[in-house]
């Protein structure tokens, strides 16, 4: 029983997760946009969402790790698996810094704005399962 709630619940829950992540990341380029050769950092949620909800053993390869004491490669953090990307430079400026605050901005609120509404959707499902129960 506990299993299929968490199956209900699991890709609200996971996408909440990854947006909450790329919030912070958005917000870390916003809060770069003066510092020298600051290059933005984003992610592809859609392959990220991909590779959490993919079963244990079904994520994309990566390359494996011969000893725990390995690191991981600089700058390759991965929340929900993904890689972390570089934004594509739309206006470069003279101290190599990319963040571009437009389109930071814009990308901060559309992914607020998806985050509320998973909110609103996995609120949705806790209310039908409490309606269930209650009968």
């Amino acid at each position: 029983m506990i299993g299929k709630l968490d199956d209900y619940l699991r890709f609200q829950e996971t996408a909440l997760s990854l947006r909450a992540q790329r919030q912070q990341l958005l917000a870390s380029n916003i809060a770069n946009a003066d510092t020298p050769d600051y290059k933005a950092r984003d992610i592809d949620f859609s392959s990220a969402l991909q590779s959490a909800l993919a079963p244990a053993g079904q994520a994309p390869s990566e390359l494996a790790k011969t000893s725990a004491a390995h690191l991981d490669a600089p700058g390759t953090a991965r929340p929900g698996g993904a890689p972390l990307l570089y934004r594509s430079v739309q206006q470069g400026s003279v101290d190599g810094n990319t963040v571009d605050m437009d389109t930071e901005r814009n990308q901060f609120a559309d992914n607020a704005i998806r985050y509320e509404a998973s909110l609103t959707m996995i609120s949705g499902q806790i209310k039908s399962l409490l309606a269930a129960i209650q009968g």
